[in-house]
């Protein structure tokens, strides 16, 4: 496989990384652009899915820098539309999770992704501290991180009122579980990163 060696700084390209991180290999894809023609958001994506592949072939820490900072890292639903179509099965949705995370490690996130990371958050704090999502807080982290305090509100009554959104959230049994899954995952995730 190609990669390692083109860094001259002696740092494993990302192509490298994501095959070792998640066992994808970008050089399976050979550009026909099935993922592109498919994905639901590649037109509001500075790359479309299959550009950023051959990006990430390109193994140039220009290039790379690029990738991270990229807004289609952020853009990207996991929908899996793209492995679907892929006459390869590459699975771009596992590399762009990779990329997300390196993103975020290197400090190289889109300006525009900083809802959508508030949102990501917001939505994890539900599942950790109650087991399930609950609506109400999912919604209070979200504003609470991006002060987006008054957007959408006069809609919170409506749902409110149809019984949509419960003012406390429902703790189902294990909750405990859940929590220390969390923070092993987080323990594990600080250990590989100390390891770099």
């Amino acid at each position: 496989m190609a990669g390692e060696s083109n860094h001259h700084n002696g740092d494993k390209t990302l192509s490298v990384r994501i095959y070792e991180q998640v066992n994808e290999s970008v050089f399976r894809c050979y550009q026909c652009g099935k993922c592109s023609a498919g994905c639901p958001l590649s037109e509001d994506m500075d790359y479309p899915p299959s550009q950023l592949m051959r990006m990430l072939q390109l193994e140039t820490p220009e290039v790379e820098a690029n990738i991270l900072r990229s807004y289609t890292i952020w853009l990207c639903l996991t929908c899996e539309t793209c492995i679907a179509r892929c006459p390869q099965e590459v699975d771009i949705p596992k590399i762009m999770d990779f990329l997300r995370s390196e993103s975020l490690r290197r400090k190289k996130v889109h300006p525009s992704a900083k809802d959508i990371i508030s949102f990501h958050k917001s939505f994890l704090d539900s599942i950790k501290y109650t087991g399930r999502l609950h609506e109400v807080g999912l919604i209070a982290g979200y504003k609470f991180r991006t002060y987006h305090l008054l957007k959408d509100l006069p809609v919170a009554p409506k749902l409110f009122l149809r019984g949509k959104l419960k003012l406390f959230p429902h703790f189902i049994k294990g909750k405990s579980v859940i929590s220390r899954i969390f923070t092993k995952t987080f323990r594990e995730y600080k250990g590989k990163e100390a390891e770099k």
